[in-house]
């Protein structure tokens, strides 16, 4: 089977967004992910350059708010008588 690489950069997102934190006014997420996934999302501008010293990165706007979107989606449940 083929692996269907933007659905692994999407749930990457999605659980950085779940780890993150908010540190120097913005929100960043420890970078313990495979370097290619951590490469196309800073392709995409999701993510700052993982290419550093630092042991986080830093998740742009775009990629805040995209990555809670995804994980509403891949990971969200609809409670009772509650939107997600």
């Amino acid at each position: 089977m083929a692996i269907d690489w933007d659905k692994v950069d999407e749930v990457t997102l999605a659980l950085l967004t779940l780890t993150s934190f908010q540190e120097g006014g913005g929100t960043r997420a420890w970078k313990g992910h495979d370097w290619d996934v951590m490469n196309r999302l800073h392709q995409k501008g999701w993510i700052s350059d993982p290419v550093s010293k630092a042991k986080s990165v830093l998740l742009s706007d775009e990629g805040v708010r995209r990555g809670q979107e995804l994980f509403d989606t891949y990971f969200g449940v609809e409670e009772k008588g509650r939107a997600r």
